[in-house]
């Protein structure tokens, strides 16, 4: 008992340090003011999310205002809910605390209350504005320290050294600057869009307060624990049950929640020693959910919503974000429970199905995409219902629609309440009901996901509409699920369920607005670091510097960026970590690539650095998901870590595969195709796990396991076999460009190599993709109107004459003067994909060999046992 009990104020610290905060005063008054801001904060969060203000004309503020109060909250609470220490007080908010706290969230909501003077003085800001903005930069950096810990504090003080002293001449000539005085940099990192108050803050404030509310009130709800127990209801029959469950439990949980080590911590309680049960150690049963809850911040919708930011950065929009990020994280998931599956086998775990691995891994398969096709199909045909209801209709269909499901929702509470809810305990988890028991419990959860999904992805509306709606949702839940219960069953102290609905909402709002306290002070920090290398041009020098450790070669440069994704990441938040990596990687790669004759699109570039700078939180030595795995499991972090890192591999080379077979990310494919690339990646996954785990149908010899993985390799990337045979593309001079832009498909994408000049005065000789849009216009306006580009013809050869401002060739970093080359046009060959073939064979051959090996060794162990 006196075990459960440590466990328990161990997880309660966890969670406190990393995510919500682990004062907790026992004065009136702190309790009163740790009770009522995040309250305050959640319900301003709901308000600047509305309709409202603008239909009452109250309230309205612009958006560097909003952010500017968003980041007040967040530092006076970073202070009050934080202690500074390990050995700070607790209980109690020292006066000294109190003071510094109002002083931070005075300097960081300076934007709002001094919003028309700032405005007024923009370039030329008096003292006051450099002091406030001096003393907000420390606060914050404070703020951030005490809510995440030294790692991110200590990469924007690096950041903020290299503005200062860039001018050093102790550094090496190629890193050196100008240096900036500190009006200059006050000014660029607190007084204007482009440091702390720029895009990522915005995006805290606008979409990700909202997502992680919805997240926490679904939680609050009973969801989380419901996607639990229907996961294990479901996998925990089988072989490694409880690691399989975890698996999909993640999963679950990590569709809304945007922090590994809070999945970890939720998921963890239960699955963790559940797997010990069943024979896993504590270090592997440690790393499964770590490896787990890594890849629920990498599955969509929200990405630790990154998702949001990556629309932002990338400029495309969010349904397009999830479709790149759908079948890597599927095929991760997939995997990773066919890892489990294996370790299993190799640990002589016994199973209570009869069902044969492989229908097993068929029926997953099976039922993720009729999973996909029915949530995709319900969407869709409730996209096409609400058209031509409101095309009948007109402005009643709102009404009719908000009946609907309300009906609807009534129906599926009636439905929950013929059974009895849920039991949250180990013991519970251990002694579940049928599967179809558990089902009817939760149906109406799945309301609000499903509409956040319809509004984002077929109503197109923007995340932070979306989500605000699907919070009033859950608010309508939370007030009305325990009454509706109590009625359908008839009791009588519905009074008492309504009040419980009241408690819940409070609590649930809290809770959303501490988890945000970290979140939001990482979004300001990492502002400064963006700041820093728009001042600086510091991503040039970072450019130069991975291209001098790779010596040019591509695979190397990539690894290097991989390497320098995971450092960077390391300690940092999701969300954080993403800006970090992205702010000075993706550019790199994009560089990099083109001039190594690789065209790699943006949104590839920023999965790329993403999912390394994910790897962080596995990788020791500062892997926080695998410590605070270990510290549930009782095993050490540092194995752990390791462990989780060993079943993360798979994670790790889709990056690499994605680079060079953009179809991962269905870029340009269609459906039949994207069933296609899902199928073979699938496969290949597959057998990259089982020769990685040295195991497949029985334990693998080197040179089986070794087969496989070429076999897998074959199955990822067939073109680089054809690609030896015989050419991808040839050329054609670069005075044929206009002529080409006129011929290009509709959507496609014109491939010229470019010659020229950056600002530094470096030599450029690079490859880039002009998108064409739709055809029938001329060559000329197809390139200004489609790809921001004009052309000037100087005797026949073709300068770049002109970029649009925000365009296409901008982004791609195409400068003035530049000489178009040449252009690149794919070749008629044989299709790729005709490498299946000997991949598949060679597989054969290998399960065929130790089919015949597993039989052999079953007759001489029964014969001996005879």
């Amino acid at each position: 008992m006196s075990e459960k009990t440590l466990d328990n104020n161990e997880l309660d610290d966890i969670v406190g340090d990393s995510d919500v905060g682990g004062r907790k005063p026992q004065d009136p008054f702190g309790k009163a003011v740790l009770w009522y801001l995040p309250l305050i904060w959640a319900v301003y969060q709901l308000w600047i999310a509305s309709p409202l203000p603008y239909m009452i004309g109250v309230g309205v503020l612009n958006d560097t205002q909003t952010r500017s109060i968003h980041l007040g909250f967040a530092v006076i609470l970073a202070f009050l809910a934080f202690p500074a220490f390990k050995s700070s007080p607790r209980l109690h908010i020292r006066k000294i605390t109190w003071l510094i706290a109002i002083v931070g969230a005075v300097a960081a909501s300076y934007l709002w209350w001094d919003y028309r003077g700032i405005a007024n003085r923009t370039g030329a800001p008096n003292m006051t504005d450099l002091v406030i903005a001096g003393i907000g930069i420390v606060l914050l950096l404070e703020a951030a320290r005490r809510s995440l810990g030294f790692p991110l504090m200590g990469v924007a003080l690096f950041f903020l050294a290299y503005v200062f002293f860039g001018s050093w001449s102790g550094l090496p000539e190629i890193v050196q600057w100008k240096g900036a005085s500190f009006e200059k940099a006050m000014s660029h990192m607190w007084l204007t869009s482009e440091g702390v108050f720029g895009v990522a803050l915005g995006v805290s404030s606008g979409f990700v307060f909202l997502f992680v509310l919805f997240g926490s009130l679904l939680n609050q709800a009973g969801a989380g624990n419901y996607f639990l127990q229907l996961a294990f209801a479901s996998l925990g029959h089988l072989r490694g049950g409880p690691a399989k469950a975890a698996v999909i439990a993640s999963a679950a949980t990590g569709l809304v929640s945007g922090s590994s080590i809070a999945n970890v911590v939720t998921t963890g309680t239960f699955t963790i020693p559940l797997m010990k049960k069943v024979g896993f150690p504590a270090t592997k049963a440690g790393a499964i959910e770590v490896s787990s809850s890594i890849n629920g911040v990498l599955t969509p919708p929200v990405m630790g919503a990154v998702a949001f930011l990556m629309t932002e950065y990338v400029g495309i929009s969010y349904v397009e974000v999830v479709k790149t990020a759908i079948i890597p994280a599927a095929i991760s998931y997939i995997a990773l429970v066919y890892i489990v599956h294996l370790e299993a086998l190799k640990m002589g775990m016994t199973t209570t199905s009869t069902t044969h691995p492989v229908k097993i891994i068929l029926a997953a398969i099976l039922i993720i995409a009729l999973s996909i096709i029915f949530f995709g199909g319900s969407l869709y045909l409730a996209g096409l219902a609400v058209g031509a209801l409101g095309a009948a209709v007109g402005g009643l269909s709102i009404w009719i629609i908000l009946g609907l499901m309300l009906i609807g929702y009534i129906a599926a509470v009636r439905f929950a309440a013929k059974g009895p809810d849920l039991d949250m305990s180990l013991d519970a988890i251990e002694n579940l009901p049928p599967t179809k028991e558990i089902f009817k419990t939760g149906i109406h959860y799945l309301m609000p996901i499903m509409l956040l999904m319809y509004l984002l992805m077929v109503e197109r509306k923007s995340p932070g509409l979306s989500a605000f709606w699907s919070t009033i949702f859950m608010l309508f839940i939370l007030l009305t699920q325990n009454p509706l219960k109590a009625y359908f069953r008839g009791q009588t102290d519905i009074v008492r369920h309504v009040k419980e609905g009241l408690v819940d909402i409070s609590e649930g709002m809290i809770a959303g607005a501490r988890n945000m306290i970290g979140l939001a002070a990482a979004m300001g920090v990492a502002g400064i670091i963006v700041g820093a290398v728009t001042l600086t041009g510091i991503g040039q020098v970072m450019a130069e510097f991975v291209e001098f450790l790779s010596g040019g070669n591509l695979l190397a440069m990539l690894f290097f960026v991989a390497l320098i994704s995971i450092v960077l990441g390391m300690g940092l938040p999701t969300t954080a970590n993403y800006i970090v990596v992205s702010s000075l990687m993706a550019g790199v790669v994009v560089e990099l690539g083109a001039q190594n004759g690789l065209i790699v699109p943006l949104i590839a570039v920023h999965m790329f650095v993403f999912y390394f700078g994910i790897m962080a939180d596995v990788t020791p030595p500062v892997g926080l998901a695998s410590f605070a795995a270990a510290a549930i499991s009782k095993g050490d972090p540092l194995k752990t870590g390791f462990q989780a890192f060993f079943y993360s591999i798979r994670t790790a080379l889709l990056p690499f595969l994605f680079i060079f077979n953009t179809d991962l990310l269905l870029i340009n494919v269609g459906p039949i195709q994207a069933i296609f690339v899902f199928v073979f990646a699938l496969i290949a996954m597959l057998l990259f796990a089982a020769g990685t785990m040295n195991y497949f149908v029985i334990k693998s010899k080197i040179w089986e396991s070794a087969a496989l993985l070429f076999a897998a390799f074959m199955l990822f990337q067939p073109g680089f076999f054809l690609n030896q045979l015989a050419p991808e593309f040839e050329t054609r001079p670069g005075n044929t460009v206009i002529e080409m832009a006129t011929e290009a498909n509709s959507d496609s994408s014109l491939r010229v190599r470019l010659l020229g000049e950056d600002l530094y005065g470096e030599k450029i000789d690079a490859r880039y993709l002009l998108p064409m849009g739709p055809k029938g216009e001329s060559g000329e306006t197809r390139l200004l109107d489609e790809a921001g580009i004009s052309l000037r013809n100087e005797q026949g050869t073709f300068y770049v004459d002109d970029i649009s401002f925000g365009g296409p060739s901008e982004s791609l970093g195409i400068d003035f003067d530049w000489e178009v080359v040449e252009l690149e046009v794919a070749t008629d060959r044989p299709p790729k994909e005709l490498f299946y073939i000997p991949a598949l064979l060679l597989v054969m051959g290998v399960i065929a060999l130790q089919v015949r090996r597993r039989r052999k060794l079953e007759l001489v162990t029964t014969e001996v046992s005879a």
